[in-house]
């Protein structure tokens, strides 16, 4: 058995572990919500829930090439998928938290929220531009696509946080520390990847030869 193997081997947990991680939270809002601990504003706490939780998930998603590229942690491409998928989830649940909870389906109202309330048309925004992504998180999109074109469509992902951060700076107003930390995080990955892509387009050094001549026959 080659290393590769045997340490795909040892990880086995690990794609089911971060599976049920990423149901925790929403596991832990509906017990809440059953208990009826949400607080004075339970559908606003539920809002702030599963979009802070869809946030979290895309930056882990957006953390996992360099995590390969620079610490070398190759395992952690493995997730980049199912984090990103479960990223979208809930920004689909924290959509449709607003369009039928707190918006009771009147689909007018929430054109003239989009159209008028700044936050929300970024946070609209990032989820539109995330529903693409997930549409195309398959390998028969990438056939289909072309490897480049799917690349390419994928680097969406990190416009669609720099709006989520952009979102969350805009609801919360005033005490802007928690988003604060979101922007510096997404930050570094940023020069990461700026980092990663001006290293792999320096020419490599060609390999030296041997000086010596060969022993004649």
């Amino acid at each position: 058995m080659t290393a590769a193997p045997r340490a795909a081997g040892r990880r086995s947990w690990l794609k089911p572990a971060v599976f049920a991680g990423a149901l925790v939270p929403l596991a832990a809002l509906l017990v809440r919500a059953a208990r009826g601990t949400l607080g004075a504003n339970p559908i606003a706490e539920a809002l702030n829930e599963l979009g802070l939780t869809a946030l979290v998930l895309l930056v882990a998603s957006l953390a996992c090439t360099p995590a390969r590229e620079v610490l070398g942690w190759t395992w952690a491409i493995g997730l980049r998928r199912m984090l990103g998928l479960f990223a979208f989830f809930y920004a689909s649940l924290h959509f449709a938290t607003y369009i039928g909870l707190d918006q009771g389906l009147r689909l007018a109202a929430v054109f003239a929220d989009v159209t008028k309330r700044k936050f929300i048309f970024v946070g609209f925004a990032a989820f539109v531009l995330l529903a693409p992504l997930a549409a195309t998180s398959t390998a028969a999109s990438v056939q289909r696509l072309g490897f480049v074109r799917w690349k390419r469509l994928h680097r969406l992902a990190y416009v669609a946080a720099i709006l989520g951060v952009v979102h969350f700076f805009l609801r919360v107003k005033k005490d802007v520390s928690e988003p604060a930390v979101y922007a510096t995080v997404l930050a570094l990955l940023l020069a990461a990847r700026v980092y990663v892509g001006l290293r792999d387009r320096q020419p490599r050094a060609p390999i030296a030869t041997s000086s010596r001549a060969r022993p004649a026959p």
